[in-house]
């Protein structure tokens, strides 16, 4: 019996291999997100303590140079976490833009895929009307040669 060839084999498996890859990338770039999200969680749960810190003892404080070295502390931490939410913000555009190129490079893959599924068909089809031809001949030869 024959066997089918795409034509477009090698096509299909780089289409594979790409949407592979975009599947990594996307992960690689959401568990950034995420890791940034958890960095800026930590941040605001540390702050949120030594502020009550500083609440507590505040009236305890027996220079002013205490008072402006908590000061600059939370300047300082606040200047951090506005910085590590504009890294989220890019984070989660660079997660969007992945999330993106894996739904072209599945698109891609499924054209080929289903574009390979119909030339599977066709084919069967063919080998099918072929064979039944091909019996129907046989059938014919045998009421014409009645031996």
């Amino acid at each position: 019996m024959a066997v089918m060839k795409f034509e477009m084999e090698q096509v299909l498996g780089y289409r594979r291999e790409m949407e592979k890859l975009r599947k990594l990338e996307f992960a690689a770039s959401k568990q950034k997100l995420e890791r940034a999200h958890d960095d800026l969680r930590r941040e605001e749960e540390l702050v949120c303590e030594l502020t009550e810190r500083f609440r507590c003892r505040h009236h305890e404080l027996e220079s002013i140079d205490e008072v402006r070295m908590y000061a600059a502390f939370f300047n300082r931490k606040r200047g951090e976490m506005k910085n590590q939410k504009e890294q989220i913000e890019k984070l989660d555009t660079i997660v969007d833009e992945r999330r993106q190129d894996l739904l072209e490079a599945s698109k891609d893959k499924k054209v080929l895929e289903s574009l390979k599924e119909r030339k599977a068909k066709e084919f069967r089809l063919e080998m099918e009307q072929k064979e039944r031809k091909f019996l129907d001949e046989i059938s014919i030869q045998k009421k014409v040669d009645p031996e």
